[in-house]
């Protein structure tokens, strides 16, 4: 492995798609039985059938994608360590912050597995109580973007004005969420302020809004049965951009994540001023590395997607390729 400083990054939802992860077993057939088969019988569904064969309606359901999304990014991040690749910090993108903690040694697996699964069937359950939408907003500044979803929500009123940022992804591009008339009283106000574009996302629920504090108790109960650590690798939390380093702030940021806004643009620039120099997405997907280019200009970024991408990020570090099984 080189000198560089590199983070692993790990991805949210958004990342999953049919067959994510069939490259790793490929490498690795002992990861069927270390971790795909142990997470079928914890949570008691064939969580490994779906991120493998789908149905792509499954794995949009909120309370199956966390849980399959996390366990991809788990085995990526085992293929990585057993091929002697090690990150120098690390920072998750919402749901991949549990990833993230686990590479950190500040949560064990299991107890992360039952977490995002908790958590996505609470998230999932809101939008049943509050019509929710969210909406990616595309060359805006973060301070426009705030100050019209101010606006919106002030006009539409209490009962259906509730439109806030969720995502502060990148410059120039800003997620928001809230009540579903209101997100798309602020797609339409977005595209007059000289938006790019405005996308919808297919989501199932307001997240990372305050129509999320109502489940935040109820998590937090959850969450405390759980046996937290302090990291023993640097890690930055999307809730506060800023290093976490005991037990405590790890159990407070993942109570206030539900209704708390994702700020990676800030995560990204605290990890680059404490030296990062390169970052590797670890687990579904290429959102993040994206992202992360145009936050950190100077920086490598590299992904572990499908073999491809993975063989290049092993060789990049110096790590010798596993013999791919047939």
């Amino acid at each position: 492995m080189t000198g560089t400083t590199t983070a692993f990054v790990f991805p949210g939802q958004g990342s999953q798609r049919v067959g994510m992860g069939r490259h790793l077993l490929a490498r690795r057939p002992d990861l069927l039985r270390t971790y795909y088969q142990e997470a079928d019988d914890i949570l008691g569904i064939p969580l490994s059938t779906l991120c493998w064969e789908g149905p792509a309606s499954a794995l949009r359901d909120t309370a199956i994608t966390q849980p399959a999304v996390f366990l991809t990014s788990l085995a990526t991040l085992d293929v990585l360590r057993a091929e002697g690749l090690e990150p120098d910090a690390v920072a998750g993108h919402s749901l991949g912050e549990y990833t993230a903690l686990v590479a950190a040694d500040a949560l064990d697996w299991r107890d992360a597995l039952r977490l995002v699964r908790h958590r996505g069937r609470l998230m999932a359950g809101v939008n049943e109580r509050i019509p929710g939408g969210m909406a990616a907003v595309l060359g805006l500044d973060l301070a426009v973007v705030e100050a019209l979803c101010a606006r919106v929500s002030a006009e539409l009123g209490a009962d259906g004005g509730v439109v806030e940022v969720a995502n502060d992804n990148e410059p120039r591009q800003v997620v928001v969420s809230g009540r579903r008339t209101a997100v798309e009283r602020l797609r339409t106000e977005a595209d007059a302020a000289g938006a790019v574009r405005v996308i919808g996302l297919d989501v199932g629920a307001p997240f990372h809004s305050s129509l999320m504090a109502d489940i935040e108790a109820e998590f937090a109960a959850e969450l405390d049965r759980v046996a937290l650590r302090a990291p023993r690798v640097p890690l930055v939390s999307t809730v506060t951009a800023d290093h976490v380093t005991t037990a405590d702030e790890v159990a407070v940021c993942l109570r206030r994540q539900l209704a708390g806004r994702v700020r990676w643009t800030e995560a990204v620039r605290t990890l680059t001023r404490s030296g990062v120099a390169a970052f590797v997405e670890v687990g579904p997907g290429k959102v993040l590395g994206g992202l992360s280019r145009r936050i950190a200009r100077e920086a490598e970024v590299h992904g572990t997607d499908d073999e491809r991408a993975l063989s290049k990020t092993l060789a990049r570090f110096g790590a010798a390729p596993a013999e791919v099984v047939a």
